[in-house]
């Protein structure tokens, strides 16, 4: 399938990873590049078969899903590899390590078919995808729980759109929604959020929300 968004799934439930792949093999323009049971599992794959994008639960055997994750994101060579975490619970304890260690985002196990595939999509383009219902009161605690983790992000290479742009992030919209915000297009949107990202040495989306809160941009 050329041009497929190849995904790679990480679960120890073998029923689980079943359902995901029957639902991603059955959407046009997504394949499944492989399995994993656990966490070491999980990067032995992504290091095989470098896809576009990871769902991996966090609660695994041997290796859990934020220690695959942290190898993951401190390997340059998995750089194109955008993590999604599976959580069973929204405010997991292991969501805020999770989007410290480079998730670029997480989804409840039981979110709606559509929305893992919207966050599929989205990681593979680069965007962060936080459960809708969860982002602000996730991000606000994670930021919240961290405040004395080393000196406020300095945004003084930033433009002034350029930080407005920040702060549209860090309220969770996506690159289409700050393009309405701003009247401007997607593809300006899009420009400012990775200008932002070179500026501020941000892996990913995620990674802004969290130097947008820790910055005081937003509260």
């Amino acid at each position: 399938m050329s041009g497929a968004v190849r995904v790679a799934l990480a679960d120890d439930q073998a029923l689980v990873r079943m359902g995901l792949r029957v639902l991603i093999e059955e959407e046009d323009g997504l394949e499944v590049a492989g399995e994993a049971a656990d966490g070491r599992e999980a990067v032995e794959l992504a290091r095989r078969e470098h896809p576009d994008v990871l769902l991996m639960d966090v609660r695994m055997p041997e290796v859990d899903g934020i220690r695959a994750l942290k190898e993951i994101a401190a390997d340059p060579d998995l750089s194109g590899t955008r993590v999604v975490v599976l959580t069973t619970f929204e405010l997991d304890e292991y969501v805020f390590e999770a989007l410290r260690s480079g998730a670029a985002g997480f989804l409840i196990k039981d979110s709606p078919p559509e929305e893992l595939l919207r966050a599929i999509r989205l990681a593979s383009e680069g965007e962060s995808l936080l459960s809708p219902s969860v982002t602000r009161r996730v991000i606000s605690a994670f930021a919240s729980s961290s405040p004395s983790e080393g000196p406020r992000p300095d945004l003084s290479g930033l433009t002034e759109r350029e930080r407005e742009v920040l702060a549209l992030v860090g309220e969770g919209l996506s690159n289409g929604e700050i393009a309405e915000r701003l009247f401007v297009s997607p593809a300006t949107a899009r420009t400012h959020v990775s200008r932002a990202m070179v500026k501020l040495h941000a892996r990913d989306r995620a990674q802004l929300v969290v130097i947008a809160y820790r910055s005081g941009l937003v509260r």
